[in-house]
């Protein structure tokens, strides 16, 4: 299997791409902002499969065109892509009332509109194939964050995009779904002592997650044994589904 996963270099996007080596599969991912992180991925990935494919590109998803670029090139090195894995994001906290245009269209470029650009990208070849997984990344957030309001809009969208999609093209062997990560300990997380304290104290399971209890969730999503899972909404939240 070829996986596509975008904000590749670091937490989630990280564990996904080295999950899936460590699978078996061939990997492209993209990052932005972190080439040395990348690079570190690519390295890393050749010690866990040294038979294994794996290519970083620099792509600003907020880009359609850099996006058609990126995906094309993609799908020439590796001949075709299986499964795209929508998981680059970004966060410009702030509260409503003084939220810029530019902050806002920041978040919702790079979230949301930049996961439907990668996922219309490999549309195509997931129809000719017969067979395509679609695997969104959103967040409890989804559901309202204080001090979040775009973060959280660009979050809840993603459930929207992923319904469509599964509805639109479920009878053409494609499923879209999308994970929903409780607090997940990343570099993103790492000054949200709060918030840690919050879901450590209040999450039945008593500790904050991994990016490998997400990568674990992807994994399974991307099988054939979750051919049968379209347009749903996974928690990775350990039974604490709400941020406050």
């Amino acid at each position: 299997m070829i996986f596509f996963v975008t904000g590749g270099s670091r937490g989630i996007g990280a564990a996904i791409v080295l999950e899936a080596i460590g699978l078996g599969h061939d990997v492209a991912f993209t990052y932005w902002n972190h080439a040395e992180l990348a690079d570190r991925v690519v390295a890393r990935a050749r010690e866990i499969g040294p038979g294994r494919r794996c290519h970083a590109y620099r792509l600003d998803v907020r880009d359609s065109a850099a996006v058609e670029a990126v995906g094309d090139q993609a799908l020439d090195e590796f001949g075709t892509v299986d499964t795209v894995v929508a998981n680059a994001g970004v966060n410009v906290p702030g509260l409503a009332v003084t939220l810029s245009d530019e902050a806002w269209h920041t978040v919702l470029d790079t979230n949301l509109s930049g996961a439907f650009y990668v996922c219309r990208q490999f549309l195509p070849a997931f129809l000719a194939n017969g067979r395509g997984r679609i695997i969104l990344v959103s967040s409890v957030g989804h559901g309202g964050v204080t001090g979040q309001v775009s973060y959280a809009a660009s979050k809840a969208g993603l459930l929207g995009l992923s319904g469509s999609l599964a509805r639109e093209y479920g009878r053409r062997g494609l499923t879209s779904n999308v994970v929903v990560p409780g607090f997940i300990e990343t570099d993103m997380t790492s000054d949200a002592t709060e918030l840690r304290e919050f879901w450590t104290r209040f999450c039945p399971a008593g500790r904050v997650g991994t990016p490998g209890d997400v990568a674990s969730v992807v994994m399974f999503l991307a099988s054939d044994a979750a051919s049968f899972v379209n347009g749903q909404v996974i928690p990775v939240t350990a039974g604490l589904d709400w941020a406050p």
